[in-house]
């Protein structure tokens, strides 16, 4: 999948659309807690391996016959540094919106 528009908070991670639509955001605020903690975990370097994973889950465009568990294997075997760029398209687009 590709065409990811930054401007509309979308990124690409393992090769997979990431999409942080209120529902997304709202979905992953009840898994993770505050999402502003989480920024200030990621800004710490303290945001844990799950804790990414968990967030991009929520903002998946399309989770049609993937487990979150493949899901997660795909973005480790992509790389943190691969992740990186995604994880800050979501984080501003969490603190900015759009």
């Amino acid at each position: 999948m590709s065409g990811a528009n930054p401007a509309r908070g979308e990124a690409m991670v393992a090769g997979h659309m990431l999409r942080p639509s209120f529902t997304a955001l709202v979905a992953a605020e009840e898994e993770l807690g505050p999402l502003f903690g989480l920024v200030e975990r990621a800004a710490a370097g303290e945001l844990r391996l799950a804790e990414l994973v968990a967030l991009f889950w929520h903002c998946l465009a399309d989770r049609t016959g993937l487990l979150r568990s493949d899901f997660g294997d795909a973005v480790l075997a992509g790389g943190l540094a691969n992740a990186t760029p995604a994880l800050k398209t979501v984080l501003a687009q969490i603190l900015s919106g759009r």
